[in-house]
């Protein structure tokens, strides 16, 4: 059973129709990457399966679960919305980090409110706010940020900001993670270490969409590719199958612009 399922995505702007007719699922453990050009759609995809956007057609399901269903207005009711997005970790391309907070704060930060919706919280107060710093302080270790979690995003690089925007989305535990272009706003010399965080989270299989412009690393880390134009799926199927012998004449002529020959 796939742990999402997209059915029939439209998402129109005004009178510009973004998204047309999006389907796809995905594996546990699976990474997809999302690619194609600037405006083809990848963005507005991923702020819809984080509820961001409201699709006009269309629905989601994680694990079974029908999240959204642009036809039953019972699934959209924006009580329901904060529950929906935890299915959902989003890693922006700008960090987004609270620039009062630590690293260790940012990543707690959300953890530490939902727990205070929590019938128990009173009680286990103290066990609880541990057992979330604990779960924090790994998380920023295995990202190679344990010496920096008492640090200030303006004392981090960009690629640590990164790293712990990262480590803040894997805190809340979602059953799939995203990621918005994770290095589109890093300089050439940081990107690969937020690569090789991705890439290690891609061998502990870790369930993700990834929209990215770097091709060689969706080659060689994503299980599938899908590849959009114009808010269209023109071609989707095993990474290496997409990007080495691609079917459709645009998805070529697209990667032409990364692989010269």
């Amino acid at each position: 059973m796939p742990v999402l399922e997209v059915k029939n995505i439209e998402k129109r702007f005004g009178t510009t129709h973004v998204l047309r007719d999006i389907t796809f699922s995905l594996e546990e453990g699976q990474a997809l990457a999302i690619i194609g050009s600037s405006g083809s759609g990848k963005t507005t995809l991923l702020r819809c399966l984080n509820f961001l956007e409201r699709p006009d057609k269309g629905s989601i399901a994680v694990r079974n679960e029908l999240l959204f269903d642009a036809a039953d207005p019972a699934t959209q009711q924006e009580a329901q919305v904060r529950r929906k997005r935890l299915h959902f970790g989003l890693v922006f391309q700008s960090f987004n980090l609270f620039p009062q907070y630590t690293a260790l704060e940012n990543v707690t930060l959300a953890c530490k409110l939902l727990a205070q919706e929590q019938p128990d919280f009173r009680t286990g107060k103290a066990c609880i706010l541990k057992e979330i710093n604990e779960r924090a302080y790994t998380l920023l270790e295995q990202m190679g940020l344990s010496e920096r979690a008492g640090h200030y995003p303006h004392q981090l690089s960009g690629g640590q900001q990164q790293r712990v925007a990262i480590a803040r989305a894997l805190a809340m535990s979602p059953d799939i993670l995203c990621f918005d272009e994770p290095t589109s706003a890093l300089d050439p010399e940081l990107t690969g270490e937020v690569l090789r965080v991705i890439r290690s989270l891609a061998e502990r299989r870790t369930t993700m969409i990834i929209v990215t412009h770097e091709m060689a690393f969706a080659r060689d880390v994503a299980d599938q590719i899908l590849f959009m134009d114009g808010g269209v799926i023109i071609e989707q199927g095993e990474a290496r199958q997409v990007i080495d012998s691609p079917r459709q004449e645009r998805t070529r002529q697209f990667l032409s612009r990364y692989f010269a020959g």
